[in-house]
This record gives structure tokens, sequence and C-alpha cells, in this order.
């Protein structure tokens, strides 16, 4: 049975007052404190692009808060681009710039995705700054997750595979394989799980094999390459959303349609295929059990 340990964030961060209703222990960060109860305290960096950030913080919050370790946390912003999802107060109450963290060291770093996938890399406002932060990480970060668009970045800036366009939207909950079974990011696992996935672009799999440093460690024959794993810089590339709660994709797909686009309904995710039914949260343990194992494999040890 793991137990609990707390996550420390700075104090008022909404998503604290959630997750300790959910029983995760969110205890407000005490400064120069390195140590709860003799149990070594790991700073994690969370690079969050994503437009709604206070959703995106509840669930790698959640995620994290069962890794039965003892977590700072350091939330951090791109300079190079205003965020119009979320209030300006919160973004300087909570988070850090890079100039506030390039001389600091880091057991994890988690580089989200963005809604800027169908751009070029180099055309995206932040892309300078961003590939500052991914030189940057190779020396002060023990581990970098990139997550979705964070993971077709990275796979981009480290080893120049590019993504590509797909005709049509990845969207929904597919089943996934495990190609490396000795990866310990697939501790506890069974072949066969599910994650869900949310994109317009893909990276080819004969792309990534051309890279010797690269070891494909998961895919799905539907949904393509999930995770990719560089063990000699410990370096992870999720290109789905195991973070996810489980309302998020229907929050995207209404989203779409009360905007007149065209969105196909999530596959594999609605009771009976009907959105009036609810989702099913069929992935929950896959994604506690991967962020688990990258904070206790990766970068707690």
């Amino acid at each position: 049975m793991v137990i609990n340990m707390p996550i420390y964030t700075k104090a008022g961060l909404p998503a604290g007052e959630i997750l300790r209703k959910e029983k995760i222990q969110i205890l407000e960060e005490l400064e120069g404190k390195n140590h709860f109860e003799g149990s070594e305290l790991l700073q994690v960096a969370i690079l969050n692009l994503m437009p709604l950030k206070e959703d995106t913080e509840l669930q790698l919050l959640r995620k994290l808060g069962v890794s039965g370790k003892s977590i700072k946390i350091t939330f951090v912003n791109v300079m190079s681009y205003v965020s119009k999802n979320t209030a300006p107060d919160h973004m300087k109450r909570f988070y850090s710039t890079f100039e506030d963290i390039k001389d600091k060291y880091f057991d994890g770093l988690i580089i989200t995705g963005a809604p800027v996938e169908q751009m070029r890399f180099e055309d995206v406002i932040y892309w300078d700054e961003l590939t500052k932060i991914m030189n940057w990480s190779e020396k002060h970060a023990k581990s970098t997750l990139h997550i979705c668009w964070g993971a077709q970045a990275g796979l981009y800036y480290h080893y120049g595979i590019d993504k590509h366009l797909m005709n049509n939207k990845m969207f929904g909950v597919f089943n996934h394989k495990i190609d490396d079974k000795n990866s310990k990011i697939m501790f506890g696992f069974s072949d066969g799980f599910k994650a869900p996935h949310s994109r317009h672009t893909t990276v080819y799999k004969k792309d990534i094999e051309k890279v010797p440093e690269l070891e494909i460690v998961a895919e799905s024959d539907k949904a393509g390459v999930f995770i990719v794993e560089d063990s000699a810089k410990n370096q992870l590339f999720v290109t789905g959303h195991l973070e996810y709660a489980a309302d998020t994709l229907d929050k995207e797909y209404k989203r779409d349609l009360s905007k007149g686009l065209k969105i196909e309904m999530p596959e594999n995710y609605y009771m009976d295929n009907n959105p009036e039914e609810g989702p099913i949260f069929s992935w929950k343990d896959n994604g506690d059990r991967i962020y688990s194992n990258w904070i206790n494999y990766y970068v707690g040890k």
C-alpha cells in the first residue's frame, strides 16, 4: 500500500483545496525546508504551456500526489507569451520565470503540451525561449518528462524528429502495447493498457527508429508511438495525456462543438458511445502508475 506524502505548493494555490478534499496531501511550501519527516523532498518544476493553467495544475498534482514521495512543485511559465485564459494575478502569484530558476537544479521537469501543434515549431512565439529551457534541462534536471506537443517539441529539438499533420484529429482513448518491458516507466504493467490522446499531429515510428539513442517503449495500432525513452539522458516523451481527468475530453469535444468546429466524437470514451451517458475513466490507474514510476524510478532514484 502506497502512503501518500505531501506535495508542497505556493500558499493559496486553488488546486490545493480541491486536492485536499480528495485526500491528497497538499501543503504550503516552507522556504528553506528540505525534508519532511525525514523523507527526501524532491524538487519538480512544471513548465505549464497549456491554455487552461489551473486545470493542468490540478491534473498533474493529482498524479504526482499518489507517488509516495514528498515533492516541492515549482510552476514555470514562458515570458515571451502572455496567457489569455489565466488571470495575470494567478500567474504572478504562483509561477516562476526561467530567469528565476535558471541557476537551480531539479530532480524532475515536466514540459506540458500546448495548442500550437499545427504550427511549425519555429513559428511558435515562445520557441526560442523553450529551446533555451530544453537545453538547460539536460544539466539542470535529473529527468525530463515531455507531454503531447511537449514530447513532439522535445523530439524535434533534441533529435531532429519532425511532427506530421494528420488528416483527422487523434481524439479518444486507445489501446496500447508495450514494446520495451524492461523500461522502468512500465513497471507494474502487463501488456496492454488504455490512454487518451488529443492531437492533430504525430511522429513517425520509422523516424524514431533511426535514432540509436531512442527506444520506443509503448505504442498503439491506432494512435501510433506513445512513449519514447532516452535512458542515457533520462528523458521520456509521452505523446498522449495520461494526466487527463475523466471529463477533459468531454470538455474539449463540447467546446469545439459550441464553436462550430469540425470535430468527431472521442473514440472509446463515452459509455455506449453516447455523450449523454458520460465518459468511462478507463485510464486512471494507468496514469497513476506511469507518474508514480517516473517519480520513483527516474526522479527520485
